[in-house]
């Protein structure tokens, strides 16, 4: 029993014919926006990686900077 994949059903819900042809293992012809199309989901990939980062590291840095600020008006608690 052959395992129905998400991507084909996309594909079969997109265009029946361009499905069958794949199933039929028929070559795409539009292998160059295929392959641009990889290296843009790609880019953002990377971009939405790096972006999560910074998020982070924004959150980080605003609790550092609350935590500081409680200490310098709070001298007091630390203990010492």
């Amino acid at each position: 029993m052959k395992t129905i994949k998400a991507s084909d059903l996309g594909a079969y819900l997109y265009c029946r014919r361009a499905w069958w042809y794949q199933e039929q293992g028929y070559p795409s012809t539009n292998t160059q926006a295929l392959a641009e199309g990889t290296q843009s989901h790609t880019r953002h990939g990377s971009q939405v990686i790096t972006l999560s980062f910074l998020r982070l590291l924004g959150w980080l840095l605003l609790l550092a900077g609350i935590i500081a600020g409680l200490i310098r008006v709070f001298p007091n608690l630390l203990g010492s």
